[in-house]
């Protein structure tokens, strides 16, 4: 372990970084959390002065101090607290994922980080997640707070499937929108699906998936948002593609749905649902089924050792980017599974490191059009808080600290053998 100092030209006004109290407490209290750095070399750059933290010969990851309430806002504030004053503009990296994979693999400094005096804002974040939980009108309320920001700001950096989620590259030099193709047709073959199934699809999205399986395998889909702005565009969408017959969008939350339905389909919409319901939800899959019906659940997961932490904390994800949001594991899936229903788990694959190139995709063409979003009217905080986001997340991935899993889930009438064949790209 190091921490050593040598002169660089100045980014701040000399001696600004150090100026008020509490400002020179945050700055000790930072550095003190980074001198047990166990793992790596972080490079603090503040003012005239660059120190280095980390056992690592070479800097794995530097940082730049902008204003000197960085320090205040990660000593008192924790991760979450540091997020907040990336979003401000009090500090810049070059390597944002780099810089956060670095943190997650000092997992002690981290919780030193948000331990102490970093506790301070931790129950006025979880008062205000608690205000958030996903009942029926709470969770309309927070899927408009993401989804319904601009189906033009998202389309500026999905592909042209507009699938958000987590795609599938068949080969190194596929494109993203291979890979989103190549996701969608894996669910698709999973699920068996005939031309006479009807379809229930939980989480609409853009309609991406639905129009796909349509197209392809002629199957009649009922799918349902609760988003408006999806089920605005994912309407249009359908309609333009001639399959306004076969698809139908609905805006029902899930424990509102009724009927009786061959297949099943989720793909990324558990995160939304929240710990205190996965009973519920996986309870009214199972009614929703007939008796030789298909569930297929794509669900990003974060890993076992870390799920009960997480849901008794409040990051930056829950906090600014999913209201009311929870990442379950796969344990916490299959325990609901076996409490609420007769499903039963016949296959299971991780995708998880496909998630760190299709972050990689998004973040890029995010930044190729910062132009177009700024023309959109959002101000620089929410693109620094998107930067963030999307640099976090593929962080988080890259570590494998969250993963992302299709489960396929069968009613006792199903015994169909659980096979999944290699899959060509089909456009």
């Amino acid at each position: 372990m190091t921490a050593s100092s040598t002169p660089r030209a100045s980014a701040l006004p000399q001696n600004n970084h150090t100026s008020g109290v509490m400002d020179r407490i945050g700055r000790r209290l930072v550095h003190r959390t980074l001198r047990g750095l166990q793992e790596g070399r972080l490079i603090l750059i503040e003012g005239e002065q660059e120190y280095s933290f980390g056992p690592g010969r070479d800097a794995d990851a530097r940082v730049r101090v902008l204003q000197p309430k960085f320090h205040t806002s990660m000593a008192f504030g924790g991760t979450l607290g540091a997020a907040e004053a990336y979003m401000q503009g009090f500090w810049e990296t070059d390597d944002l994922p780099g810089l956060i994979q670095l943190l997650m693999r000092n997992q002690q400094a981290l919780n030193r980080m948000n331990g102490g005096w970093g506790r301070l804002t931790t129950p006025a974040h979880r008062l205000i997640h608690a205000l958030r939980r996903n009942h029926r009108r709470g969770s309309r309320r927070n899927i408009r707070a993401h989804y319904d920001l601009s189906n033009e700001f998202f389309a500026l950096f999905l592909d042209p499937t507009m699938m958000y989620s987590c795609a599938v590259f068949p080969t190194p030099d596929s494109t993203l929108e291979e890979a989103s193709v190549h996701k969608i047709e894996r669910i698709c073959r999973k699920l068996d699906l005939q031309a006479d199934d009807h379809v229930l699809e939980i989480g609409t999205g853009w309609g991406g998936w639905a129009i796909h399986a349509a197209r392809h395998y002629g199957c009649r889909i009922t799918t349902t948002t609760i988003s408006a702005a999806q089920a605005r565009l994912a309407r249009e969408r359908i309609r333009d593609a001639g399959l306004a017959d076969r698809i139908q969008v609905l805006e029902t939350d899930y424990r509102e749905l009724t009927g009786a339905f061959d297949k099943l389909v989720s793909i990324e919409m558990i995160e939304a649902v929240g710990h205190q319901y996965y009973d519920a939800y996986f309870r009214q899959c199972s009614a929703l089924l007939k008796p030789h019906g298909l569930m297929a659940l794509q669900a990003i997961t974060i890993a076992d050792w870390a799920y009960r932490q997480h849901v008794n904390t409040v990051d930056f994800i829950k906090r600014y980017i999913f209201p009311g949001g929870c990442l379950p594991s796969v344990t916490a899936i299959t325990d609901a599974v076996a409490r609420a229903t007769d499903l039963r788990l016949v296959h299971l694959e991780d995708i998880g490191p496909h998630y760190v190139r299709t972050l990689q995709e998004w973040r890029r063409r995010f930044h190729d059009r910062l132009a177009s979003v700024r023309t959109m009217g959002f101000p620089e905080e929410f693109v620094r808080m998107w930067e963030y986001y999307l640099g976090y997340c593929e962080a988080g991935f890259a570590q494998r600290y969250i993963s992302d899993a299709q489960l396929l889930l069968a009613k006792p009438g199903n015994r169909r053998p659980a096979l999944v064949p290699a899959l060509e790209v089909r456009s």
